[in-house]
């Protein structure tokens, strides 16, 4: 259905239904049938900075400043930024955190004034004749007025209606007012319906839609009669729809109206529909025409504890609980306080809460009147609150996805249409609260997406700061160019100028450290040149000094005499490895064909351990003289005769030695190619007898040293 034959139905009264709704008590006449009242300055003003949704504004303010009435408190530098004035003049106390009006009863930054009951304005400049200005400037007016949306959801009408410019066709004042308890609109549309049609021509001025509709439920009809005692253009139409609970709500009066559902995830500006509330659209005409921001509202008080329930103008800002005493509430114990009606209200956390934008109804019901909702229990999946969801959700899927933290599957099945009207929870049989799942799982998922938008922010900053130092670092080589590369082909090369750099490194650590082997060899030279002199003065004193010549051949004496012993174990030690040859031989004896050389390698390997016996056994005798005592000689004669002595013995080992040396050597191999065992057999065993007569000797050698040495 085209826009065109949309309006043309409208225009002949065509209304449409909306799926579900619901018909609860309405409790609207204990309120509505008293006139507005002004509530006064209050002692003391809490003004959150932040009282709609979007963005919190700039600090223009300190502690200490004197302000008027209607004067700017924060800067709006951004569409979704809405400024908040002071509500009276005064003097600013404090600036900090304050409980606000909000279900989870959190704090946020307030701006707290003491009145000085003087309620002096700040400098105005009305705008009587509207149309004389452009909607730019009419858009500036709005924003700086702090207007949003008084209906209960606190959208920027800055933002709404710059977007819609040039893209409403059909334009929504909404007057329906369906929450049981409120009259607040009610009232202000039966006593000022001409300040409210003012307000409809600003926005007509600013949009140029087709058609402007302000829809009233038919359970209002002194408001429906005000507005009939006013002149309508043609494009202006009062309809009245059926009184039904949730028709208040933004798409479900537009499918009442127009028959046409938002879609889902989507908004109505896609069908070319725009919705105002009547409580903005007053606040509109206040800004224009009498350049008053937004700085009080008309709150309805009742419920049955209020000795007079009504409605008044209150000044933002203003505390919960002086506003009750104002209106004589006469509190039962634990009173409870609701902000809102009974579907769609909070009941909040104490009562020096201050009064915001939002802030449509106060209500103070006795127990009897609303009683306090049984413990819930399971679901039994009676599909109710199915049957009376307005915007065709499936309530008990949600809450299962909610209560279990599935956000996937919260979002797959459109949680963010829910309008939390609260009809599900109200049919409920199990009592549960299912809104306040709803409403928890939308903060959750709201706070998840603030988490990656901030996350993507960091990235998109860290990605900027590496782009402003590269461009950096290219302005600076601008400026100051690098020193000359060694170039490659006519180009600059930075790949060959770092390997002439680590060259340049080696050869300087090459040079270092031919600088430190020189320093050493010459190090070792002079030692050398020490040990000469020190020698070549040794030679001199022994000829000038004879006890010092007797000490040096009492030392080389000992020294000669350690020698000789030295080669009569390597002596011994080559005998054995003859005797091992044999015995392995006799193991393991082989296929040779010569027996007579075997024999004869054995004889010769006799015959000279026999003589490296001898020669052990004639060293002993000689005169063992070691270091200490060499150099503890006193007489010439002694030392002379040791060093003969250790000459002599030195020449028979070597003689020995040599003898020995000569002597045919049987290998292993050879020995494995015996096949004589006897001969073998013998061998081996004089070749034991041998060593044995050798270890014999040694030890008697042995013994007579150390008995010389004890003597």
């Amino acid at each position: 259905m085209s826009i065109l034959n949309i309006i043309s139905k409208i225009r002949k009264g065509k209304i449409w239904d909306f799926h579900g709704g619901l018909h609860p008590d309405e409790h609207k006449r204990e309120s509505s049938e008293a006139p507005l009242v002004n509530a006064g300055i209050p002692p003391f003003l809490v003004i959150p900075i932040k009282q709609h949704s979007g963005r919190i504004g700039r600090l223009l303010v300190k502690v200490g400043d004197h302000v008027l009435t209607g004067q700017q408190l924060t800067a709006s530098d951004h569409p979704m930024e809405v400024p908040v004035h002071a509500s009276s003049s005064g003097v600013i106390t404090s600036i900090e955190l304050h409980t606000v009006a909000h279900p989870s009863g959190l704090s946020e930054p307030c701006i707290h004034i003491k009145p000085d009951g003087l309620d002096q304005w700040r400098e105005r400049e009305p705008w009587p004749d509207f149309r004389r200005y452009d909607a730019i400037q009419l858009f500036d007016r709005i924003r700086q007025a702090g207007i949003a949306g008084l209906g209960g959801a606190g959208f920027p009408t800055y933002a709404k209606l710059s977007v819609a410019r040039e893209k409403a066709e059909i334009v929504i004042i909404n007057g329906a007012e369906c929450e049981p308890y409120i009259t607040a609109d009610d009232r202000l549309m039966r006593e000022h319906a001409r300040e409210i049609l003012e307000g409809v021509e600003i926005i007509k001025h600013i949009l140029r839609p087709t058609i402007t509709i302000v829809a009233i439920e038919d359970n209002k009809p002194e408001a429906i009669a005000a507005f009939s005692l006013h002149p309508l253009p043609d494009d202006v139409i009062v309809r009245v729809i059926p009184t039904k609970y949730p028709s208040g709500s933004a798409r479900q009066l537009i499918e009442i109206l127009t028959g046409k559902q938002v879609p889902a995830g989507g908004r109505s500006l896609s069908m070319g529909v725009v919705m105002v509330n009547v409580g903005t659209t007053y606040a509109i005409r206040q800004a224009i025409i009498e350049d008053e921001p937004l700085i009080r509202r008309v709150v309805t008080l009742t419920g049955s504890q209020f000795k007079k329930a009504g409605n008044a103008w209150v000044r933002l800002g203003s505390s919960v609980r002086w506003l009750l005493t104002q209106f004589s509430l006469v509190p039962e114990p634990r009173q409870r306080v609701i902000m809102g009606g009974s579907m769609m209200g909070f009941t909040l956390p104490h009562a020096d809460v201050p009064v915001v934008k939002i802030t449509n109804c106060l209500l103070a019901p006795s127990v009897s009147e609303l009683p306090p909702r049984d413990d819930e229990v399971n679901c039994i999946r009676c599909a109710k609150c199915a049957d009376v969801c307005p915007v065709k959700l499936l309530p008990q899927q949600l809450y299962w996805y909610s209560r279990a933290g599935d956000h996937e599957n919260a979002e797959k099945y459109n949680l963010s249409d829910c309008i939390e009207c609260g009809a599900c929870a109200w049919v409920c049989p199990s009592n549960i609260p299912l809104v306040h799942y709803y409403r928890q799982e939308k903060a959750e998922i709201e706070h998840l997406r603030e988490e990656a938008a901030q996350a993507e922010r960091a990235k998109l900053r860290f990605e900027a700061k590496k782009q402003r130092l590269e461009e950096e670092r290219l302005a600076r080589e601008v400026r100051a160019p690098a020193p000359a590369r060694p170039t490659v082909a006519g180009g600059s090369d930075p790949v060959a100028a770092a390997i002439l750099r680590i060259k340049a490194q080696q050869n300087k650590a090459a040079a270092s450290n031919i600088d430190i082997q020189a320093e050493r060899e010459a190090r070792k030279e002079q030692a050398r040149q020490h040990q000469a002199e020190k020698a070549q003065q040794a030679a001199s004193g022994r000829n000038t000094d004879p006890a010092v010549a007797s000490s040096d051949d009492a030392r080389k004496a000992a020294v000669a005499a350690a020698l000789a012993r030295a080669k009569a174990r390597k002596a011994e030690l080559v005998g054995n490895t003859s005797d091992s040859s044999m015995i392995n031989a006799e193991q393991e004896p082989a296929a040779s064909t010569d027996p007579d050389a075997v024999r004869k390698a054995a004889v010769a390997a006799a015959v000279a351990r026999a003589k490296a016996k001898k020669a052990q056994t004639e060293q002993p005798a000689v005169p063992v003289i070691d270091e200490e005592q060499a150099t503890e000689a006193v007489d010439p004669d002694v030392a002379r005769k040791a060093a003969v002595a250790a000459a002599i013995a030195r020449a028979k080992a070597k003689k020995a030695q040599t003898e020995q040396s000569v002597a045919p050597v049987v290998d292993m191999e050879q020995a494995t190619e015996a096949v004589d065992p006897d001969a073998t057999r013998k061998a081996a065993v004089a070749a034991a007898i041998a060593r044995a007569k050798a270890k014999k000797a040694q030890a008697e050698a042995d013994s007579a040293s150390n008995t010389e040495k004890q003597g």
